[in-house]
């Protein structure tokens, strides 16, 4: 493999005392792995991605603004480094290299590094309020570009009402998406515009959690499955921590991060726990597994419009149950 010259300008790197190897594997991206030797003789490693086309510029600079929002803790995530065009045609984006290879299973490594678990990190990311969006006099639910959910380019305008962002940018965002790669679905639209008109008020309204004093927004990671937390050592050396990676941040409701979460598991009993002992359920308590599933109902409508098949009946499964419980008495 060559090292793009705009790759190199970038992180201002001496290409004679640089190289590049294939490493690991991406859905939907090139990766690598960047060697650098520094003044001092010491090496240095970077994780590479490339792509073709707007849509791989757009992907990585939307996961570029991701993980630096992210670093607020830096044990959390890899930083990013840069990312842009390359002199020979496509996109890239470069972080720290991760180490996941030959990880011990004991909590020793942990403890010499940041002592603090995935939960703990997650709980302390939710529970620290999103900063003040540039331009704006308060905190707002959005991100300052766009990020991509798998391959979905999700719109991130700054929106004051959650309630508003979560239907708007997510569930009819994701609708019309739907409907652009698999046609027309009546049935789908209709229960849709049925949530976002009668359960999203009813369960995320802003005059209705927290007794009326609504939710701050805060920052998530936005795609956390299973396949997008691990351990391994930062920059490829030091201490091991638990980490996440391949984030579509947004400032939202902390519990936003929970649907995906669930959707496909990995997370059990003892981490949830763990992360509530120190960020804890919204109120009203009672209504806080609805909620996680109506988060969680994106996510079966963006794996539908992407992969299509068997997704469509897990949404229509979570919808009806939530007009069963907080919708209104209209045939569903």
């Amino acid at each position: 493999m060559k090292l793009d010259a705009a790759i190199l300008r970038s992180l201002s790197l001496d290409p004679a005392r640089t190289s590049i190897a294939s490493h690991g594997g991406s859905g939907f991206t090139t990766t690598a792995k960047i060697t650098t030797t520094l003044n001092d003789g010491t090496e240095k490693y970077f994780f590479l991605k490339t792509g073709q086309g707007k849509d791989a510029e757009n992907m990585f600079a939307g996961e570029h603004a991701s993980l630096n929002a992210l670093h607020t803790i830096p044990s959390l995530c890899p930083q990013s480094f840069a990312h842009g065009k390359m002199d020979n045609g496509g996109a890239f984006l470069v972080t720290d290299f991760l180490d996941m290879s030959s990880i011990r299973s004991s909590s020793d490594d942990m403890e010499k590094g940041s002592g603090m678990t995935l939960a703990q990190k997650l709980a302390k990311l939710h529970t620290t309020p999103a900063p003040i969006p540039q331009g704006y006099e308060k905190r707002m639910f959005g991100f300052s570009v766009p990020t991509c959910c798998g391959d979905t380019k999700q719109e991130n305008d700054f929106t004051e009402s959650w309630a508003e962002f979560y239907a708007n940018h997510r569930l009819f965002a994701i609708l019309k998406k739907s409907e652009r790669t698999n046609g027309k679905d009546a049935s789908l639209r209709s229960l849709v515009e049925k949530t976002v008109k009668e359960v999203v008020p009813r369960l995320i309204g802003d005059e209705h959690l927290n007794h009326g004093k609504g939710i701050t927004p805060v920052v998530v990671h936005g795609d956390l499955w299973s396949g997008n937390k691990g351990r391994g050592r930062l920059g490829g050396k030091g201490a091991v921590e638990d980490v996440v990676f391949d984030p579509s941040v947004v400032y939202a409701h902390g519990e936003y991060e929970l649907g995906i979460m669930r959707m496909f598991g990995g997370f059990g009993g003892s981490f949830l726990k763990e992360y509530h002992s120190i960020c804890p359920k919204t109120d009203p308590v009672e209504e806080y597994e609805d909620r996680v599933s109506l988060y969680e109902l994106y996510h079966h409508l963006n794996h539908h419009a992407i992969f299509g098949g068997g997704y469509k009946s897990g949404a229509m499964s979570i919808m009806r149950d939530l007009h069963r419980k907080y919708g209104s008495k209209s045939e569903i």
